[in-house]
């Protein structure tokens, strides 16, 4: 599609903002998003991180209040350092695999068709979870032992494949590990903090070449976008998985990678390909 690169940066910054902390895959929206509209070159990588940060931003704004007491008093409270090292537990699976497999994963798997399936078999995954009998045990992150957390990051760690979703695999498997919903969606974002801040530090560092001035008004443009878009998810997120499952999520999953994959097949759009 031609449209100005500041139309693109929009709607990849609200896409963006909208997906990251919804389990349908934010960087798969990205990828096929961006795919389509022709915004896939070496910039756009950049673009694309630049944007998840301020996902993040517009989560530790969100929660600011509890990350401020964590901070205070995470020198000699026993809560806040136990919190601490709950976050740190479930950051190590994702901070070690994801080292030692990035490059390999963002080199094979970065593409459409590859984001497309793995929607439709999380979509699918994800049905026969929710047909699963429930029967939370933890209500509360300061519930939560450090096995807990470290199952959980374990389950982050599945979401290097893109199109699987950090939040869907932290979430759903913080339901399997015996949370409760609003436990396991508020420990998905807290997690997300420090995994995504590490993230962004890495991919910059190793994109840095990228990065230009002349492209700071459409950086600019996809953040703040990208900043709104995810409080507004964020909070009618919690309010919607305090009484609803994962399974609209799952056949929006199926739904859309189907058509990706079918317009692949019929030869309807020129998608990247492995």
């Amino acid at each position: 599609m031609d449209l100005p690169l500041f139309v693109i940066a929009l709607i990849l910054g609200i896409v963006e903002g909208l997906t990251e902390f919804l389990p349908i895959s934010s960087t798969g929206h990205l990828i096929i998003i961006g795919d389509l509209l022709g915004y896939n070159d070496a910039t756009s990588k950049v673009f694309k991180i630049v944007i998840q940060f301020a996902a993040i931003l517009a989560v530790c704004w969100d929660y600011r209040e509890r990350l401020a007491r964590v901070a205070a008093g995470v020198g000699s409270e026993p809560a806040a350092q136990r919190f601490v090292g709950l976050l740190f537990i479930g950051f190590l699976p994702a901070a070690v695999l994801g080292l030692m497999f990035h490059s390999t994963i963002k080199g094979l798997l970065f593409n459409p068709l590859t984001v497309a399936t793995a929607l439709v078999v999380g979509g699918l995954l994800i049905l026969w979870l929710e047909r699963r009998a429930y029967h939370p045990h933890i209500n509360a992150i300061d519930e939560m032992r450090w096995p807990d957390a470290l199952k959980v990051g374990f389950a982050q760690a599945a979401a290097m494949i893109p199109g699987t979703s950090r939040s869907g695999a932290t979430i759903l498997g913080g339901l399997v590990f015996g949370l409760s919903r609003k436990a396991a969606a508020e420990f998905s974002f807290f997690l997300s903090i420090p995994t995504m801040f590490a993230a962004t530090v890495y991919d910059l560092y190793k994109n840095r070449d990228l990065l230009h001035m002349a492209d700071l008004p459409v950086f600019a443009i996809g953040f703040v976008a990208s900043f709104f878009a995810a409080m507004f998810a964020v909070k009618a997120f919690i309010r919607f998985i305090s009484n609803h499952t994962f399974v609209a999520f799952a056949w929006y999953r199926i739904v859309f990678g189907l058509v990706v994959l079918a317009t692949w097949q019929l030869g309807l759009v020129e998608w990247s390909e492995p």
